[in-house]
């Protein structure tokens, strides 16, 4: 059976997905590196979406979402920091890392958000709408070609000049790419 045909894709994690989304991780990346950092944005109370895709029933794909602290020309922008987004290793490349993406953007933007910030491979997140260009005004730890925005609503005009900064959790992962 095909992911995309799936008859739950996509939905919120629940407290009981907690061990499954770790597994999740670490079988998605090298070190466990990001599935320390999503029970720490958890254990923190930073995650604001937080959503796994499903196969049969099985938890297969995550996705975190935390709120950022953003600034810039005196303004404040309601903005959360993707990553890390994970797919258990067999299931990579059948599309569930984009429909978590693309749910998380929808539900971003359908409650306000103004900016979402990553840490990523630019050839894979532009597809999405991410780029250097939009983050470039923002001062960050993390700032150079793998630092990237997605303005979410209509009319967004970037500051001159500001800052993003990720939640706390992201300080224990240093300059790592998450």
């Amino acid at each position: 059976m095909s992911w995309a045909t799936a008859a739950e894709p996509v939905r919120p994690a629940e407290g009981a997905d907690v061990e499954a989304i770790r597994r999740i991780h670490l079988s998605a990346f090298p070190t466990a590196l990001e599935a320390d950092l999503v029970e720490q944005l958890r254990q923190d109370g930073d995650l604001v979406i937080s959503l796994v895709a499903e196969q049969a029933g099985e938890p297969i794909g995550h996705i975190a979402l935390s709120r950022m602290k953003v600034e810039g020309d005196g303004l404040t922008y309601r903005s959360l920091g993707l990553g890390p987004v994970g797919v258990v290793r067999s299931m990579q490349g059948s599309g569930a890392g984009s429909a978590l993406i693309e749910a998380a953007k929808a539900i971003a933007q359908a409650t306000g958000e103004e900016l979402i910030f990553l840490l990523g491979e630019p050839e894979y997140y532009r597809r999405f709408g991410f780029t250097a260009e939009t983050a470039r005004p923002f001062r960050s730890p993390y700032a150079g070609p793998y630092f990237m925005a997605l303005a979410l609503q209509p009319g967004f005009a970037p500051p001159a000049m500001g800052k993003a900064d990720y939640a706390r959790a992201f300080g224990a992962v240093g300059e790592e790419q998450v």
